[in-house]
C-alpha cells in the first residue's frame, strides 16, 4: 500500500512539472512543445486515476496506518497545487485568445471606437472613413 501511496506522490510531482513546462510554453508561444505536453499530461493522468484507484481500493479493504495517512495529505496538497498551477495556465490561455480576438476585430474593423482604419473585403476603407467624410461635409 504504501508503494501505491509513493508512486502517486510521484506522480503528482510529474504533473506539477509538466504543468510548469506547458506555462513556458504558454508564455513563449510555443505551440508544438504546448501540444506535446497535453499527450504527456493525459497519459500522467491516466496513470494518476489508476493509483488512486488502488489506493482508495486498498484503504477501503483494511484500516489505514498513520503513514498512510499522512502519505494521503501529502498527496492531496500536492494536487491542490496542480490544480492551481492548472489554473494559472487556463487564465493566460484565456488572456492570449482575448488579446488575439481583439486583434481579429481591430483588423476587421469590428471596434469602432478603436479609430484604426481598415480596408473592407473590396480594399475599401471601412465605414469609419465613409462616417467621418460625412461628417466634414456637413
Amino acid at each position: 500500500m504504501q508503494a501505491e501511496a509513493s508512486y502517486a506522490i510521484e506522480q503528482a510531482g510529474s504533473l506539477r512539472r509538466l504543468l510548469d513546462e506547458e506555462f513556458e510554453a504558454l508564455r513563449a508561444q510555443d505551440l508544438d512543445r504546448f501540444q506535446k505536453l497535453q499527450d504527456l499530461k493525459s497519459d500522467l493522468l491516466a496513470h494518476l486515476a489508476r493509483a488512486i484507484e488502488v489506493c482508495r481500493h486498498q484503504v477501503e479493504q483494511a484500516t489505514p496506518s498513520p503513514e498512510v495517512g499522512a502519505s494521503w495529505e501529502m498527496f492531496r496538497q500536492d494536487m491542490m497545487a496542480c490544480r492551481d498551477l492548472h489554473r494559472r495556465n487556463e487564465l493566460l490561455i484565456l488572456r492570449k485568445r482575448d488579446a488575439v480576438r481583439g486583434a481579429l476585430l481591430a483588423l476587421v474593423g469590428g471596434d469602432r471606437s478603436s479609430g484604426v482604419e481598415v480596408y473592407d473585403r473590396l480594399g475599401r476603407l471601412g465605414r469609419s472613413q465613409k462616417m467621418r467624410a460625412a461628417y466634414g461635409d456637413a
